[in-house]
């Protein structure tokens, strides 16, 4: 169904708009199937008495609240950017994101509260064929759901989707719960409808917990994608003249709204106009491949100097490479100032290794003074970055 109506409906060429109608359109269908849910449930557990099957259908109704906040996410994440919001609006998608996973977890709650009480109350519960025909409807809709949503969250990458999608899976097996114990209320006369409503509702709180998760660790900061890494290193080391790149940073304003910023190490003894138009170039093909902008920092490095090339060698076996293998040189330079020779680099460090920056640096320098790499009297500057090990 939503591949046919995304055929009549979805004529934009622009990927960004495109991505926002399969957002806005997959949002609209939710909202109809959830109430649908909801309206043949709540007869269900309103003829049957079931605390169970009522509790379900006041789920559907949140899922069709949070198909709204989702719709309302989407069309403004769409919104081009401005004066006020110079990096679009990209991030309103995964705030939508969130407010489904509150949702999801305001409702588990709710239906903990209204399943521990019938435990503790039981009554009777009228199990008919018509509830059981109804839950098989509901779960057979819902995996539907969980599969479009799937599918097209992978597509236009979109956290709010995959949230949705979640959801919609913790409801099939919520819902398929609350079948069986109808089934055995049915055949063994036993009074079960608080019993499976509490595991749906630990379910539920579940899928909220992990939906987000999702969305939180966006809106934080997180790591990059180590595939979205690999592809930016792939494209700026293809170019011969840069020999090394470090301090990879990506800004993320949204899904496809991403800004990043890294240092390539460029020969020091190359013609400056040259270096800068390829660096230029380089940025223009990170645009044109991976959609996301770009601001590459020149970091001149000696290539060719043996002395250079000597002493930073020893400060990596006797030092860094001693300290932790995975430890990474970058920008080594020996510069004359004032007449002082000074020693500078940056150190790549990994996240669990836990000392502190300042430790770091001041142990680092302190032993690059002991094992006297440079005649001269000299002076070292050591630099602290941080990657995940």
């Amino acid at each position: 169904m939503v591949t046919l109506l995304s055929k009549i409906f979805i004529k934009q060429k622009d990927e960004n708009e495109r991505r926002g109608a399969f957002g806005i359109l997959c949002s609209v269908v939710g909202i109809c199937l959830n109430i649908f849910l909801f309206a043949i449930k709540f007869v269900a557990g309103y003829i049957s008495g079931s605390v169970a099957i009522t509790a379900d259908a006041f789920n559907n109704l949140s899922d069709a609240g949070s198909s709204f906040v989702a719709l309302l996410g989407f069309a403004f994440a769409g919104r081009e950017p401005d004066a006020e919001h110079p990096f679009g609006h990209g991030r309103y998608e995964y705030i939508a994101g969130f407010v489904v996973s509150i949702a999801i977890l305001l409702m588990g709650f709710e239906l903990l509260r209204s399943s521990v009480l019938k435990i503790l109350h039981p009554v009777s519960v009228n199990d008919s064929i018509f509830s059981i025909v109804i839950l098989v409807i509901s779960i057979i809709i819902k995996i539907y759901m969980y599969a479009y949503n799937t599918v097209i969250g992978k597509k236009i990458n979109s956290s709010a989707m995959q949230a949705v999608a979640k959801d919609s899976l913790s409801d099939v097996v919520a819902t398929s719960i609350v079948l069986l114990a109808v089934i055995i209320q049915k055949s063994a006369d036993l009074k079960l409808d608080g019993y499976g409503g509490v595991v749906v509702a630990f379910f539920i709180l579940y899928a909220g917990y992990e939906a987000a998760r999702d969305t939180i660790d966006p809106l934080l900061g997180l790591s990059p994608d180590k595939e979205f890494v690999k592809q930016v290193e792939e494209i700026v080391l293809s170019h011969e003249m840069i020999s090394g790149i470090h301090d990879l940073v990506v800004h993320d304003y949204g899904p496809d709204r991403r800004i990043i910023t890294l240092h390539a190490e460029v020969p020091g003894d190359k013609n400056i106009i040259e270096v800068h138009e390829l660096i230029d170039q380089v940025e223009h093909e990170l645009k044109e491949k991976l959609n996301c902008q770009s601001l590459i920092h020149m970091d001149p490095v000696m290539i060719n100097d043996d002395e250079i090339k000597r002493v930073r060698k020893t400060v990596i076996d006797e030092i860094t490479g001693k300290i932790d293998k995975r430890i990474t040189i970058h920008d080594f330079r020996i510069t004359k100032h004032d007449g002082k020779t000074m020693v500078l680099f940056d150190a790549a460090i990994p996240y669990d290794i836990k000392a502190k920056d300042r430790e770091l640096e001041k142990m680092i320098s302190q032993m690059v003074l002991d094992i006297n790499i440079v005649e001269e009297e000299y002076g070292v500057n050591v630099d602290i970055d941080r990657f995940e090990g």
